[in-house]
């Protein structure tokens, strides 16, 4: 008989001496490693559930690997080496530790921008040192995105926030940022994620929201969303840590549907907001964002603002940061755009404690995800069609 494993995308076979290996079946890996629960057939007549103690597996019984599933599933994944020096978290990726680690080669599709084809392609990489992995994505990107929604002083003097005209809610794919995600399983309990991916929780055609919403079908189902957001965190260092439940959109109680943010002590990003229609905060050096400044304003160079140090055109920060304090700000990261590529790099340690973080608690483990690249775009993200499946190095 024959086990696939949803896990790892592999199927396995138990195999008496004089059987000819054929069929399919699905399998669902339980909390011991050496345990699997199958549902076994295509037919009706030979369902049956057995539970099998690997282990314990008699001589006349052979293990084996089918091995067109098993060269697919090497396809898609991704080995964490082991490394004795962490890397510098800086978007430069030139570090000794990720010159050794193989890379995971990624095809993008279905995005916004990207060249106008929503497509683009790159690479992910992992090492884990002491109690702590660290990943690095590169992907190419031709234009470097930072002009999110900001501020321009008009001829009139007055202050407007620059808008996509396209945009019908929640879908600015004009003047936003580049940004990345991870999506995550915790514990294993997206349904189908082993098939779908990160389309498990994916739903389109949900109006009012022109782009579909993000939640999983039932309660209990939780993911772990590693959103790298080139604008609102990486100047501070971090990655915002995010989660996924069931919850469905409703416009005045839940406008991100099942995407929600980590608990946070404190720190995160804020509106800046018009007063006496002006900016309320402009930065201590005063320099236009379009002219030598920056889209974000950090909290500790913010200055009230002074309309006499900007002339028509000029663009201001819509945006005020701070890093994260709490559970929210796990993630360490460091991003940088050079030459048409996008270097992302992030450090989370193993085992947070979190409930809603996915513990990398069994380096034994194969653990599964799905990634996404946006360029300049709120939502319509480019993805990678396949479920994804981190392993450790042993």
């Amino acid at each position: 008989m024959c086990i696939r494993d949803r896990l790892i995308g592999r199927a396995l076979c138990v195999c008496w001496a004089d059987e000819v290996v054929e069929g399919s079946c699905a399998a669902r890996r339980t909390n011991h490693l050496g345990s699997l629960t199958i549902q076994k057939g295509n037919t009706t007549d030979m369902m049956q559930k057995i539970k099998i103690r690997m282990a314990a597996l008699p001589a006349s019984l052979m293990l084996c690997v089918l091995m067109p599933l098993s060269v697919h599933a090497a396809k898609n994944q991704l080995t964490a080496i082991k490394a004795d020096v962490a890397p510098t978290l800086d978007g430069v990726a030139d570090d000794a530790a990720w010159a050794n680690a193989p890379a995971l080669d990624l095809s993008f599709g279905k995005g916004a921008n990207f060249g106008d084809n929503g497509r683009t392609s790159g690479t992910l990489k992992a090492v884990r040192v002491g109690d702590m992995l660290y990943m690095v994505l590169q992907y190419q990107d031709p234009t470097h995105s930072q002009q999110r929604s900001p501020y321009v002083k008009q001829a009139d003097g007055s202050w407007k926030k620059l808008k996509d005209p396209d945009d019908k809610g929640g879908d600015n794919s004009r003047y936003y940022e580049d940004k990345a995600a991870f999506i995550w399983p915790i514990n294993n309990s997206i349904a189908d994620f082993d098939t779908d991916g990160c389309f498990a929780a994916c739903h389109d055609d949900e109006p009012p929201k022109p782009y579909g919403n993000k939640y999983t079908e039932t309660e209990g189902e939780l993911g772990d969303i590693w959103h790298l957001k080139t604008v609102r965190t990486a100047p501070v260092g971090q990655v915002d840590d995010q989660w996924l439940d069931h919850t469905r959109f409703d416009p005045e109680k839940a406008k991100g549907a099942g995407r929600h943010g980590d608990a946070k002590t404190g720190g995160g990003y804020k509106n800046i907001e018009l007063k006496d229609g002006k900016p309320e905060y402009m930065s201590v050096d005063a320099k236009p964002a379009n002219r030598g400044g920056t889209y974000w304003l950090k909290t500790g160079d913010k200055a009230p603002f002074d309309d006499s140090k900007f002339q028509p055109g000029d663009e201001v920060a819509s945006i005020m940061i701070a890093p994260f304090e709490g559970d929210r700000g796990d993630i360490s990261g460091g991003m940088a755009w050079k030459d048409g590529v996008w270097t992302m790099e992030l450090g989370r340690k193993l085992v947070t404690g979190s409930e809603t973080d996915v513990q990398f608690d069994d380096l034994s483990a194969v653990y599964l995800f799905g990634v996404s690249a946006f360029d300049n775009a709120q939502v319509r993200h480019a993805f990678v069609k396949r479920p994804l499946a981190l392993k450790f190095e042993q």
